[in-house]
Order: C-alpha cells, then sequence, then structure tokens
C-alpha cells in the first residue's frame, strides 16, 4: 500500500542494510476488528555514532498511526495536503544490552498502548508532550515509568499520496523527570536529557537499567535550569486527562435541565461537537508566550477529531494561535453558576498547585477532561479572553463543561490553603477544601467514585 511504501522508504533510507527487519504483526487488523490499532512496528539494528557518544541500540517504528492503505478502511481519505490519518508514527531508541542478539519485543506492546488511547481519544500526541504511565514500561523494576515524545533525530517527514507522516519518538523518563515536565515544560527536559549521555545523550536513548534521574546525576539541573524555569516561565502544560467531575450546587440535583453533574439513572446531555473541538484544542495547546493569552478557536473542519490547517509543530503544540477568541453565541447557552463542587481523584489534584502557580499565575488557563465521560473544567485566570466565564460570573458553563475564572488574589489564597497536596503520602482520602464566601468546593476523592459512579 502507497502509505507503508511511504515510511518504507524513509526506513531504507536509514537502514539500507537492512531491507527485511524483524516485525512485530497484528495477526488480527484492527480493521477487521482487532484490538491493535498499529498493523506492524519493524525493528532495526542501530550502530550508534561514537563520535557523539550514541550508544548502539535498537530502533522500532511504527506503522498504523497514519493512512496506510488510503480507502477510508482505518482512516478517512481528506486528501493530500494535510496529515495522513493522525499525521504520525511512534518511534522508540532501546539501548542494546551486551550480548543481546535480537529486539525485545515488549516497546511495541508499548507502542500499541499508546497508539490505542490515540485512536479511541482522537487526542493527537506532539513533541515535548508527556505521558504519565506509572509502571516500569518493560514491566521490570525499573525507574523508567513515564515518557515524554520528541521529532526523532534521524527520521525526516514523508510525504504519501495520503498526507504528511511525521515521527515522534518515545523517551523513557523516571518520575522526577516527569514532575518537572509537569510543571516546566517537555521541550525543556528533554533537552537536558540531552546533555547527559546516560540519561539519552543526543538521540535520547531510553536506558531501562538507568539507576539515575538527571537530578541526582547533576543536582545542579534542579536548581538552576528547572527551578529558575519554572518561575520565568511558568507551566507550559495547558491540560490533562483526568478523573475529575463536578456538581452545580446553585441548582437543586433534579432539575436537570439546568444542572450537570453526574446523574444516576439520567442521561447528561453530551458536548457538542464545537465544544468537544475546543476542548481538544485547550488541552493540546499552552498559549502564546509573548501575547495576550486567549482560549483556542473553534474550528469545525475536522477530520477524527483533529483540526486540519494543524500543522504538527512545537509551536503549536506549546502554545494557541492568538487571532480568535471563542464566539459565545456560536455555542449551546452559556449558564452562570452560584456555587460549584469540583471533584478529582488524587493524581489529579497533586496537579492543582502546578495548575496555579504555573498557569494561572502567569496569566493562563488550564484544562481538566474527564477519562471517563464527556465533563470538562477550565481554570482561567483574568488575563485570558475568549473564556465564557467572567469576574462577575466567576463559574459558567456550556453543557457539561464548566470554566472557573480565579483573581489572582484567591489563587494566592488557594495555593496556601491547598499546600499539603505537595505531600502526597501524608494523604488521607477523601480531602475536603471549602472557601464559602466564593461558594468553591474541593473534593480529593478514591479512584473507585470516578471508576464507578454507583459509589
Amino acid at each position: 500500500p502507497p502509505g507503508l511504501h511511504g515510511i518504507y522508504g524513509e526506513c531504507r533510507r536509514l537502514y539500507p542494510d537492512q531491507p527485511n527487519p524483524l516485525q512485530v504483526t497484528a495477526i488480527l487488523k484492527y480493521w477487521l476488528g482487532g484490538p491493535d490499532p498499529l498493523d506492524y512496528v519493524s525493528m532495526y539494528r542501530n550502530l550508534g555514532n561514537p563520535a557523539l557518544n550514541v550508544p548502539e541500540h535498537w530502533h522500532y517504528v511504527s506503522f498504523g498511526l497514519s493512512d496506510l492503505y488510503g480507502d477510508n478502511r482505518v482512516h478517512e481519505f481528506t486528501g493530500t495536503d494535510g496529515p495522513s490519518g493522525f499525521g504520525f508514527e511512534l518511534t522508540f531508541r532501546l539501548k542494546r544490552e551486551t550480548g543481546e542478539s535480537a529486539p525485545p519485543t515488549w516497546p511495541a506492546e508499548l507502542m500499541q498502548g499508546l497508539a490505542r488511547y490515540v485512536f479511541q481519544s482522537e487526542n493527537t500526541f506532539c513533541s515535548g508532550d508527556h505521558v504519565s504511565w506509572h509502571s516500569p514500561l518493560d514491566n521490570s523494576e525499573s525507574r523508567i515509568q513515564h515518557m515524554l515524545l520528541t521529532e526523532d533525530p534521524q527520521m525526516q517527514p514523508v510525504q504519501t499520496p495520503f498526507g504528511v507522516v511525521t515521527f515522534l519518538q518515545i523517551v523513557g523518563v523516571c518520575t522526577e523527570e516527569l514532575h518537572a515536565a509537569q510543571q516546566w515544560n517537555g521541550q525543556g527536559i528533554l533537552e537536558l536529557l540531552r546533555t547527559v549521555p546516560v540519561a539519552g545523550g543526543p538521540w535520547l536513548i531510553t536506558d531501562m537499567r538507568r539507576g539515575e534521574t538527571i537530578f541526582e546525576i547533576d543536582p545542579h539541573l534542579q536548581q538552576e535550569r528547572v527551578d529558575k524555569g519554572i518561575e520565568t516561565d511558568g507551566s507550559n502544560l495547558s491540560g490533562v486527562s483526568a478523573k475529575c467531575a463536578w456538581d452545580d450546587l446553585s441548582r437543586p440535583p433534579e432539575d436537570d435541565e439546568d444542572s450537570r453533574s453526574i446523574c444516576i439513572g439520567t442521561q447528561p446531555r453530551r458536548l457538542s461537537g464545537k465544544d468537544t473541538e475546543q476542548i481538544r484544542e485547550t488541552l493540546r495547546r499552552g498559549l502564546e508566550i509573548n501575547s495576550k493569552p486567549v482560549l483556542p478557536p473553534i474550528n469545525a473542519q475536522r477530520q477524527n477529531g483533529l483540526n486540519l490547517d494543524r500543522a504538527p509543530s512545537r509551536k503549536d503544540s506549546l502554545e494557541s494561535e492568538s487571532s480568535a477568541a471563542i464566539i459565545p453565541h456560536e455555542l449551546i447557552r452559556t449558564r452562570q453558576l452560584e456555587s460549584v463542587h469540583l471533584k478529582f481523584n488524587q493524581e489529579s489534584g497533586a496537579l492543582i498547585p502546578l495548575c496555579l502557580r504555573g498557569r494561572l499565575l502567569h496569566g493562563r488557563h488550564f484544562t481538566y477532561k474527564s477519562i471517563t465521560g464527556d465533563t470538562a473544567i477550565t481554570f482561567v485566570s483574568t488575563g485570558v479572553e475568549g473564556a465564557f466565564a467572567t469576574e462577575e460570573h466567576p463559574y459558567a458553563a456550556h453543557g457539561p463543561w464548566l470554566q472557573i475564572l480565579l483573581t489572582e488574589e484567591f489563587v494566592e489564597r488557594m495555593l496556601e490553603d491547598l499546600e499539603d497536596l505537595n505531600s502526597p503520602e501524608e494523604f488521607k482520602l477523601p480531602k475536603e477544601y471549602s472557601w464559602p464566601e466564593k461558594k468553591l468546593k474541593v473534593s480529593i476523592l478514591p479512584d473507585a467514585v470516578f471508576d464507578n459512579p454507583l459509589h
């Protein structure tokens, strides 16, 4: 198939001596009802580059996130100018162990897991993104338990008959490195990893035997680079998929017409297509660094939930376009709420200080999008244009999408009151925080509440 042929051509350019690499193949293809979205994962032996201190490693390349066939069996064919399928394929570089004659196959299953997330959520990945995995990538005892994503250092974008394909490389990281990427930004941590040979080096090769974080290897990196970067830049993390919910406390729960909650026995309204697209954009993009921050514009032209006009670049993945704001009258009716109750699981709740300090105090916005339903919660500061929450009406909703506007003074107070969220080891669930005069309540609840609404 032409799409497959295009990616093979780029692989042959890099590996002319390996025309028939080992492959992991989906036995029952996704388009025939199989569980694995990637048709193939090719595995190459890369000799590295001794002059650059790049060790020998295994190089994995996925086939299936882009459009391989062009006949709508998996991806809608939309022409040659935009992205092919989701617009990218995944790669992974794993340090070759001494005496290893064949590549381990576990990275292929890891890539299938990431591909399943993309297909199910229709959220794409961009360079600088992070993935919280919470488990050693190879199911060992390794400290490498999360991932960052970056451009593959060797593979060039490919123009296929079905659109453009770029190559995003998975980089295994420790928990401390993931947290630093969340608090500051993924690109900054990737640059630090490139400077530490045992932690990735210039080609960001994952070593599952790495026992130390970059901050343990070089303690100055935390203070001189990361802490300074957080203080200066804030966080470029504009949102997360999370376990979250919200209740409108200003209306009786039985008033289903105007209340939004997890309602047992009723069917809550679903997000409109425009709302869904805008939440995706809010999650996908941060803010324009040197101009007034604006919530991303709505774009109705979609393919698999993605904007066709969005070029996969570092700028787009971390910053928003400043040319257009939301036009509220284009959406369903905005409801002003008097009092709200926010609910998060512990992992999501632990990011609230980041949201407040790293985003809102820098004049930005932050979105929690529920992974178990349509619910979304966006925090905005007074500097964000285009929000439907205002200083006069700080709590506002479009269907199941809630926006909360917090003043700088209130953010500072919340940070003091939520200080214990930074010490998860001392945390007892459930935990409740309340600001009665602001008519705001926040609860940190066990995961089971979100996994099973009947709890």
